[in-house]
């Protein structure tokens, strides 16, 4: 069991217990999914397996390329051609993810001073970009061959039902957020 997994399950529960009040146990806000995603402006096979490599060195879980949905003529992106890579953590990598970000990316960025939350923050998930990739340790090593990565789009996704426990939630988590 992952270290941020048991603060969850001892501590984190039980405030949001006394915090918030809930009819079930299953209703109590938790972290269900962490999606990460690399957008590709251009379609270049190299940039895509850049970007896939990277994906699965940071996350140690293999990506799936994203392809488009429909034409767009102004980026001249045809239908069904690649544009990007994700990839979806659950459970103990999930986990991992996050204890990752807490303990090495964010104390090695540059000028960070938290997560920047949006008034219209949506109320089961919360977004943000990460822009210097180069603060993952297995990146840094092979820094020649990632240094042109697009931003990466970290999402985490609750079952929260407001704001407020959004909020508390991963607030609990000690991610270092700004209002």
């Amino acid at each position: 069991m992952n270290i941020l997994e048991n603060y969850y399950k001892k501590v984190i529960r039980h405030d949001l217990l006394n915090k918030f009040s809930y009819n079930r146990i299953e209703d109590i806000p938790q972290l269900k999914k962490i999606v990460l995603n690399f957008g590709c402006k251009s379609f270049d096979i190299r940039n895509l397996a850049v970007s896939l490599l990277s994906l699965e060195l940071v996350t140690g879980q293999k990506g799936v390329l994203t392809k488009s949905k429909r034409a767009n003529i102004l980026l001249k992106i045809r239908k069904g051609n690649p544009v990007g890579c994700m990839v979806v953590l659950k459970k103990n990598k999930m986990y991992d993810f996050t204890f990752k970000l807490l303990i090495d990316v964010f104390p090695s960025l540059r000028d960070f001073k938290g997560i920047h939350v949006a008034k219209k923050l949506n109320m089961t998930s919360l977004s943000f970009t990460l822009t210097d990739l180069i603060s993952f340790k297995e990146l840094e090593k092979q820094f020649y061959l990632f240094s042109n990565l697009p931003p990466l789009n970290v999402t985490f996704v609750t079952n929260a039902r407001s704001k407020k426990e959004l909020l508390y939630l991963l607030n609990s988590f000690k991610l270092p957020l700004t209002l």
